[in-house]
């Protein structure tokens, strides 16, 4: 009877693409070995009835796996027939290990499971945990329904993936130690270090942002950031990888004498990697700055690091390593073969469209979907969703005599208010007539995606100086945009942990290395200031600029620049006032249509403390208006207070010439009403012609 009723089950697979968040790598005692482990989600999962969950965690290319579990920490229904139920886990679609939770002590259960590493790749792999669900069934019950609230598996964010493994030899050159530097393991143990000399230059500090950048937009450890410090004893110590950015003349001994000096330093900038087996560190280097900063930016180029196979780049005035112009199209495909989706019930298909930080959906935009599926459904009930972020835009119920070739066309809400990425997912709701008492074939029902199915996206510029638009205006169209970096003459490690952290979070949007960045010290003359957005970071006694333009800021100093004061928004206790950190989005006070942040507080750690909320994506979320306040035990204000917050709309005449086909039907008009003028003319000629010689006549 149970053989039975198990053949009449059907299968529901709903997946859920669920991030994972992940511990730093350790080396275990008593081995060569080092651990990877990462955790499930944020927040609890929970299985229900017949479905299945699906983790995502890496794996370096330049690991060797030696070992690999799975932890699993759960609790089941009181109810649940343990005899009946069962999960199987499955490591890049191959099933590898299948149990059935017991009731135990209806607390929290633990289950770790070695599975086979043979199964891994290098990259993204994926565990999918598939259960199957069910309470007791008395006999008289053919068919009962799975997706029901009391059939379920909770799955506990302590669950985890662990990887041990032991680094590769380090034989790649260059590229080899680019993609260690950016590693998870490496960002998330705080192994990487990117270094300038003590008391550095703005050349220095200028080529050093470039390089960083890049090695951030590679970084995918959303909570960690790749730390900016002075070259010292105490700063790389611990350190497994380090880049070195630095005038010749301003090198350390040792790597002067360990890098290649053949190539003559006025005329070229060197890229090397030295020390491999100790600890391996990229030295760029020049004694002009203009090849230095060039050398920067040629590490901003992702496409060009992983090229560069060898120990050393010699950079030359002829070198190229800019990244291509950004070029933005309305017309989006989404797939360039074609998506089957199988299986019956709620399927999706998600498709992510990128989009400069500073660039919105306009009005006028469309999607247009070429879709098949299956003629088994029951059309009563079956339909497909378009969703832009999670919202949906529209549906349409599926039709029996349409099955072989259909078409969706809906017009994009001109009220999403989405700009930089966002997604696109179409959700088919494959409703099968008796399904529940249908052997599941795996493949039936089905819905496809046609290789036609394309977005036409108009899009905007954003000009708000609010912080929900960061990082516009440091970035436009993805290339940094006239930034001008504002520091105190006297630098302490708390001040360039806070320029690490605005360069870690816009290296992260940024998608070119052909734009400018440029440091200057508090006493810059005001006209160097102008054409730039301009990033404030110190304190009122020790930045001149944010001493200046103190009336301008929202959180304000006392006279004696000794603590930040109450304003419209917050009250603020005197003793408060000394310990918190600020971030302020004002406009220019050096010129119009400029935006000017300021990272301030009374000491530098209280900066840095604000500074922290636009190091990366974890809490970039916290941040919101244009006036910020953190403190150092967690707490976040943020505050609106410009009522007009950016550049004033566009005209007519602008809105037509940024939009493509408004723009070709007003030239067409135009051109048909000039033809019709013409004709006119011509005919009113001609019959005052014929009337003049019917005159003469």
């Amino acid at each position: 009877m149970i053989k039975k009723q198990l053949a009449i089950w059907a299968v529901c697979l709903t997946l859920f693409l669920v991030p994972l968040h992940v511990v730093a790598a350790e080396v275990l005692p008593g081995t060569q070995g080092k651990s990877y482990e990462t955790f499930f989600t944020g927040t609890d999962s929970s299985l229900t009835g017949t479905s299945s969950r699906q983790q995502f965690f890496e794996i370096m290319d330049y690991w060797n796996v030696q070992d690999l579990k799975i932890n699993l920490r759960f609790q089941i229904s009181q109810i649940t027939e343990d005899q009946l139920s069962s999960v199987t886990l499955s490591l890049n679609g191959s099933p590898f290990y299948t149990f059935r939770p017991s009731l135990g002590n209806n607390g929290e259960q633990q289950l770790i499971i070695p599975a086979p590493k043979g199964f891994l790749k290098q990259g993204t792999n994926t565990l999918s945990i598939q259960g199957y669900l069910r309470t007791k069934i008395t006999d008289d019950q053919l068919c009962t329904i799975d997706n029901t609230p009391d059939n379920w598996l909770h799955l506990f964010n302590t669950s985890s993936v662990s990887v041990v493994y032991t680094p590769k030899a380090l034989t790649g050159g260059i590229s080899d130690f680019s993609k260690r530097f950016s590693g998870i393991d490496m960002v998330k143990g705080g192994k990487s270090l990117l270094t300038v000399p003590e008391n550095s230059k703005g050349v220095e500090l200028e080529a050093a942002s470039y390089a960083l950048s890049g090695y951030a937009k590679a970084n995918t450890v959303n909570d960690r950031t790749i730390a900016l410090l002075p070259y010292r004893s105490d700063t790389v110590q611990d350190k497994e990888a380090v880049v070195l950015v630095a005038m010749y003349d301003r090198l350390p001994a040792n790597l002067k004498a360990a890098i290649t000096a053949s190539e003559d330093m006025g005329t070229h900038a060197i890229i090397q990697l030295v020390n491999k087996d100790t600890r391996p560190t990229l030295v760029v280097t020049s004694r002009d700055e203009n090849l230095l900063i060039k050398a920067g930016r040629l590490l901003s180029n992702g496409q060009l690091t992983r090229q560069i196979s060898s120990d050393l780049k010699v950079v030359g005035d002829t070198t190229e390593v800019a990244t291509p112009p950004f070029a933005l199209s309305s017309n989006i495909t989404f797939t360039e073969s074609g998506d089957k989706l199988t299986g019956p019930y709620h399927q999706e298909q998600t498709y992510f469209v990128s989009l400069p930080s500073n660039r919105s959906i306009a009005d006028a935009g469309k999607i247009s979907l070429d879709l098949r599926y299956a003629q088994n459904l029951d059309f009563d009930r079956a339909m497909v969703t378009v969703s832009i972020n999670d919202t949906p835009i529209g549906s349409k119920k599926l039709n029996r005599e349409l099955a072989n070739g259909d078409t969706l066309n809906l017009a994009i809400p001109q009220n999403l208010n989405i700009s930089g990425n966002f997604s696109v997912k179409v959700a088919f709701d494959l409703e099968v007539t008796n399904a529940i008492c249908t052997p599941n074939t795996e493949q039936m029902p089905w819905a496809y995606i046609g290789k036609d199915s394309m977005m036409h996206l108009n899009t905007k510029d954003r000009t708000d100086l609010l912080f929900n638009n960061y990082p516009y205006p440091f970035l436009r169209d993805g290339v940094y945009n006239h930034v001008a970096i504002v520091l105190p003459q006297m630098l302490d490690d708390y001040t360039f942990r806070s320029v690490s952290n605005v360069i870690n979070l816009l290296g992260q949007y940024a998608d070119g290395n052909t734009g400018d960045i440029q440091f200057y010290q508090d006493n810059v003359n005001a006209d160097r200031l102008k054409n730039n957005n301009i990033i404030a970071i110190g304190s009122y006694k020790d930045n001149k600029v944010i001493r200046d333009t103190n009336d301008k800021l929202y959180f304000k100093y006392n006279t004696d620049g000794t603590r930040i004061t109450s304003n419209e928004k917050m009250s603020i206790e005197d003793s408060y006032g000394g310990e918190i950190g600020t971030l302020q989005l004002i406009e220019s006070p050096f010129a119009a249509g400029r935006g000017m942040l300021a990272i301030t507080g009374v000491s530098s750690d209280d900066y840095y403390v604000a500074s922290r909320l636009l190091a990366t994506e974890k809490d970039k979320w916290k941040v919101f208006g244009d006036g910020v306040v953190a403190d150092k035990d967690g707490n976040v204000s943020a505050y609106r207070f410009k009522t007009v917050s950016g550049a004033e709309k566009d005209s007519a005449v602008q809105q037509v010439l940024e939009r493509g086909d408004v723009l070709g039907f007003v030239v067409a008009t135009v051109l048909v009403i000039a033809l019709v003028l013409v004709s006119l003319i011509l005919l009113l000629r001609k019959h005052m012609k014929k009337r003049g010689d019917k005159r003469e006549t």
